[in-house]
């Protein structure tokens, strides 16, 4: 364990429990933001226009046969 997790569990130990749910929440947000940054471009939605335009793009995909099965879906999703 790195020095920083063992200062954060020890931290975590001596909160009362109290804010117990408030740090997990944090976490989960901190979590959360890390991830939606690291996100490629196609699969964030930065306003209406941006979903309106992913939206067209995957009706015009599904007229033109751009289509994956479920398992090549999922294949994809794992290796973002």
């Amino acid at each position: 364990m790195s020095i920083e997790k063992q200062k954060l569990y020890n931290e975590i130990e001596t909160l009362p429990e109290e804010l117990t749910n408030q740090v997990l929440n944090y976490i989960e947000y901190l979590k959360f933001s890390y991830i939606d940054n690291e996100a490629p471009d196609s699969v964030t939605i930065k306003s209406k226009k941006d979903l309106k335009n992913k939206l067209q793009k995957g009706l015009n995909d599904i007229k033109e046969n751009k289509v994956y099965s479920l398992d090549e879906t999922f294949s994809k999703i794992d290796n973002i």
